[in-house]
């Protein structure tokens, strides 16, 4: 990695720090407060992302609220509102099955102060999560902790930086616990939290923060 690629880091992070640090005041507040709807919209939200656009699958989200879909809706008609999510039935399954555990998640969020034993729990018990999307639901409700979002943003971003050889075809939890320990030890050496540097790669390669 280049000293250039380094400064150009701190440059975008000297940028939008702000942002930043306003969005992880406001997800903190949302961990804290475990408001019920908040929690379902976040963890409805990560079921819906994988291959889709967040944006997209935010809105749905906030379609699916007006309506009082999300919370009582059957598979057909929450399906209505997934417009422009890939894999919509299943998500749609998947979002039924999460409202069901919305309690137990809760009770675990109350409980546990360990963001792996948390994402253990979520990866085995919410359906359409895996590492990526517990970690995602973990940060946005600000218990992510050191814990990385490793999407195809931010791999191919690590890649480029040498941070990662290559991207792998498949991420098992074996290899993104091994690529998130390579994040956080770049994070560590340049000194700039995983929680933002999230952030920063992800709006190096949109251009935008989001959730």
């Amino acid at each position: 990695m280049t000293e250039n690629e380094i400064q150009e880091i701190f440059n975008v992070y000297n940028r939008i720090k702000p942002e930043i640090e306003e969005k992880i005041r406001w997800f903190t507040k949302t961990g804290i407060e475990l408001n019920r709807t908040k929690i379902l919209n976040e963890i409805c939200f990560c079921i819906l992302t994988p291959q889709s656009r967040a944006e997209v699958c935010w809105r749905c989200i906030e379609e699916l609220n007006k309506s009082k879909i999300l919370y009582s809706g059957t598979k057909k008609q929450i399906q209505k509102y997934l417009k422009g999510v890939r894999f919509y039935r299943t998500k749609a399954e998947s979002i039924i099955m999460a409202r069901s555990s919305l309690q137990k998640v809760i009770n675990i969020l109350k409980k546990e102060k360990d963001p792996l034993k948390i994402r253990q729990y979520l990866v085995k018990n919410i359906r359409g999560f895996g590492m990526k999307e517990a970690t995602h639901f973990l940060r946005n409700i600000g218990k992510s902790d050191n814990l990385a979002i490793l999407d195809r943003h931010i791999l191919r971003k690590l890649q480029r930086i040498k941070v990662i050889q290559e991207i792998p075809t498949s991420v098992s939890v074996k290899k993104y616990q091994e690529i998130e320990k390579n994040m956080q030890r770049f994070a560590n050496r340049i000194q700039i939290p995983v929680s933002h540097l999230d952030f920063i790669f992800w709006y190096q390669e949109t251009g935008r923060i989001f959730k």
